[in-house]
């Protein structure tokens, strides 16, 4: 059983940069894979990034490769989501998401939102042009 709390969400000018941080509850975080995904009004739920559980491996959606970057440290139990040159389409609230995976190699990276286990409540960016 994961709790996943998102945190550094706001309001921010287009071409600017924010890093959003997922906490997790429980001695076993080292063992999730975790995602970042977003969703913004009258659209599908997107997956943006991915890491494994070891940060061994990662894997980016082509919406956000060179401007996003996802990281981990287990110490800290927390997933960053560091987020460069926003645009106003990148408006939207920002969910983090956690996978079991300790049966898995680290090159296990889920993108499907079927695939998590665990999800936080979310986190609003918007970006204003």
């Amino acid at each position: 059983q994961v709790r996943l709390v998102e945190s550094g969400g706001g309001l921010v000018q287009a071409g600017g940069s924010l890093r959003l941080s997922c906490e997790a509850s429980g001695r076993t975080f080292s063992t999730y894979a975790m995602g970042w995904f977003r969703q913004a009004p009258g659209k599908e739920r997107e997956f943006l990034l991915g890491i494994g559980a070891r940060g061994g491996s990662t894997y980016y959606a082509d919406s956000v490769k060179g401007r996003f970057t996802i990281s981990r440290d287990n110490a800290k139990n927390t997933v960053y989501l560091q987020m460069n040159s926003l645009k106003p389409e990148d408006t939207a609230v920002y969910v983090c998401a956690a996978k079991n995976a300790i049966y898995y190699f680290d090159t296990y990276v889920p993108t499907r939102s079927g695939e998590y286990d665990y999800w936080g409540q979310g986190t609003q960016v918007t970006v204003s042009s």
